[in-house]
């Protein structure tokens, strides 16, 4: 356990993980959609943790569910403090690397939804999905996929499997949902959903 975590407030409940973009020249859809799920996720007295950041996809999800009344953890690496601009509003851990804010929002969350995003989204989903085509988790991931965002991914996938790389079964790791209502519902049944074994080599 790092330093790190022993410094997070203790919260009884269920948390999600956000994975969204921080970029404020998204769409204002995908924006917006940040907001409704961050909303959602308070309303549903999910804790929220994401990537710390108060720009973009990430900052309007953490502001919503914050006024909504809702718990927010934010984990942000320290040469990040700047570009992605700190939301010191709610809880933050300001971290040494990439690897240790991954690893504690993994930790700390008990489902993932990946929402739009650019290559940094796509890592830490990619990531993600790798440890648990390696069994090393069973937690749900759930794709936020508005206006069809991640279905180039999804196409990705399918050929990874068709040419044989990766088995038929993985492509039930994950359950794709188009709007936001659908994702909350998928993320409160989060709890109760089995653990699939991907990797059977």
């Amino acid at each position: 356990m790092s330093t790190s975590e022993l410094r997070i407030a203790p919260f009884d409940g269920q948390s999600v993980c956000l994975f969204c973009g921080s970029s404020d020249a998204a769409d204002p859809k995908y924006t917006r959609a940040a907001a409704d799920f961050g909303r959602a996720s308070a309303q549903a007295g999910w804790r929220l943790v994401y990537g710390g950041g108060g720009v973009g996809l990430m900052g309007a999800s953490a502001r919503a569910a914050h006024e909504a009344g809702g718990r927010v953890l934010g984990v942000m690496p320290g040469f990040l403090r700047s570009r992605e601009r700190l939301f010191d509003e709610v809880e933050t851990l300001v971290v040494t690397s990439m690897h240790e804010r991954k690893q504690i929002m993994y930790d700390q969350s008990d489902a993932f939804v990946v929402a739009p995003g650019g290559i940094g989204t796509l890592e830490e989903v990619v990531e993600l999905l790798s440890w648990k085509r390696l069994d090393l988790h069973g937690k749900p991931v759930i794709f936020l996929n508005i206006d069809g965002f991640w279905d180039t991914f999804f196409d990705l996938m399918r050929h990874s499997v068709a040419s044989g790389f990766t088995p038929e079964s993985f492509l039930q790791a994950w359950t794709v949902c188009d709007t936001v209502e659908a994702a909350v519902e998928e993320m409160k049944r989060a709890p109760d959903s089995a653990a699939l074994q991907h990797d059977r080599r």
